[in-house]
């Protein structure tokens, strides 16, 4: 999958592609509906597949005030995603205060036709674009008949009651619910970071943990998950907990997550972290058994929930 910036030269042969528009944070079931129907379409029609991107997402640009901002998906993790789907080519705006003044008439006529030379452009059902969102469906539909291309608009995508999108499972992962989160993303939501040095009192109490630093904002309630580890293309069952350690007095939020089915270091090394479960909320316990007699019934628990994962 070829990524090109925005401003480089467009390849010719990526010109008079098939193009989908939008941040697709998450590639979660509706983006992957539209995409999956783009790269059908496009491999019938002898042309390339191409996604039309933004970075950074503009609403970081647009509303600086609104921290934390919650992503589920860093750059890195969408593009990877999107080339697994078997996209060819996304183009990469830089998205800025100026760029937000682009209208869309220039985005359509300028970018998509002149520059792009779009030959079937396909939208979800609430797609809106430009200055002020002033372009819609109908101003594509409109513009497309003035110049030569098709507009295909996609219905939105339900997963049981609900319809997927972006904020529902936000709203999901930061109240815990990651198995509501994995039904309408696809897969699991994940956390990576690199492993940092921690008050090492997991250990003392037999249970050795890893303290993450997370590289993204956007995490699961405070609590105990079962979850799944990606450790350098093996996988690891584990349990996560995400809290303040309330039971020794502490106030920092720690991401730690001990592994079921390894035992050497991991200081410095990078996990993934695939929440699966939530176990229990966080709570204070009187002392050091009590927590520990816990403990051990998250890990019983997690193991039988994981089982099926690790075979």
């Amino acid at each position: 999958m070829k990524v090109i910036k925005a401003g480089a030269k467009i390849p010719a042969d990526v010109q008079g592609a098939f193009i989908t528009v939008g941040n697709f944070d998450g590639v979660h079931l509706g983006h992957r509906q539209i995409l999956q129907k783009l790269i059908r379409e496009a491999a019938r029609a002898g042309r390339k597949a191409l996604l039309v991107t933004f970075d950074p997402h503009p609403k970081m640009i647009l509303h600086p005030e609104r921290r934390p901002f919650y992503l589920l998906t860093t750059l890195e993790e969408k593009l990877i995603l999107l080339e697994e789907l078997g996209l060819d080519a996304v183009i990469l705006i830089s998205f800025s205060l100026g760029y937000a003044g682009t209208t869309a008439e220039s985005f359509v006529v300028d970018f998509l036709w002149r520059d792009l030379q779009v030959r079937k452009l396909f939208i979800g059902h609430d797609y809106k674009f430009g200055r002020k969102k002033e372009g819609n469906a109908d101003v594509l539909a409109a513009y497309g008949k003035q110049l030569g291309f098709e507009v295909c608009v996609i219905d939105a995508v339900s997963a049981g009651d609900s319809i997927v999108s972006s904020t529902k499972i936000r709203e999901a992962i930061l109240a815990g619910g990651v198995e509501t989160a994995a039904a309408l993303l696809g897969r699991p939501y994940n956390v990576s970071g690199p492993v940092v040095k921690g008050q090492g009192r997991g250990a003392s109490l037999g249970f050795p943990t890893a303290n993450i630093k997370p590289e993204k904002e956007l995490l699961p309630a405070r609590g105990v998950y079962a979850a799944m580890v990606k450790l350098e293309g093996a996988s690891y069952r584990a349990v996560l907990n995400i809290g303040i350690n309330p039971t020794f007095g502490e106030s920092s939020l720690t991401l730690e997550v001990h592994l079921l089915d390894f035992h050497s270091d991991l200081y410095g090394k990078v996990l993934d972290v695939q929440f699966i479960k939530r176990l229990r909320e966080e709570r204070k316990f009187s002392g050091p058994e009590e927590l520990i007699g816990e403990m051990i019934k998250d890990r019983e628990a997690a193991q039988v929930i994981l089982a099926p994962l690790s075979a």
